[in-house]
């Protein structure tokens, strides 16, 4: 581990010096992690890419990409584009990435189960924003809004997410 990878801890993640309080999954850390458990993935997984929400916030970095109002992501395990971004009409099970509350205005993908999914295994890990501080996520790992922020702008495709068995269930 270095300073450049985005370390799971049981007091928050540490990154470059700092360390920043989040909230894991309801499901705690897994290693056999399944669709809809609830849980983050115990692993070492990389940042594949940075979502913005344009309509809300200017462009993060160069290599965001915008989300717009047609994009999901498919959490159906019995279709072909299984953790993959899709856009509607898509009728398999998806969540919607343009949401109406700001959890989702700005997205660091990892590359859990992906590009290619292995079906049940668990859809995307985000990091995101929290809905509140101690509040768990479907799996993902989500930071208060100013220190995502900070996160974003250091962060960069390739970065290491480590999430280590003993990193404890965190509140």
């Amino acid at each position: 581990m270095t300073p450049a990878d985005i370390v799971l801890t049981p007091m928050g993640c540490r990154f470059k010096g700092q360390l920043l309080p989040c909230s894991i999954g309801k499901g705690g850390l897994r290693h056999d992690k399944r669709e809809g458990d609830g849980a983050t993935a115990v692993g070492i997984h990389r940042i594949t890419g940075l979502l913005y929400r344009p309509d809300r916030i200017a462009r993060p970095a160069p290599w965001a990409e915008q989300i717009g109002p047609n994009d999901l992501w498919s959490d159906a395990t019995d279709d072909p584009d299984y953790n993959q971004l899709v856009q509607t009409p898509y009728a398999p099970s998806h969540e919607r990435l343009s949401r109406g509350d700001p959890l989702y205005d700005l997205i660091l993908l990892t590359d859990w189960n992906w590009p290619c999914a292995e079906p049940g295994l668990g859809s995307a890990i985000f990091l995101h924003r929290w809905r509140k501080p101690g509040h768990p996520t479907e799996g993902c790992i989500a930071f208060s809004p100013t220190d995502f922020r900070w996160l974003v702008q250091h962060a960069t495709p390739g970065t290491r997410v480590i999430v280590p068995p003993l990193a404890g269930k965190l509140s």
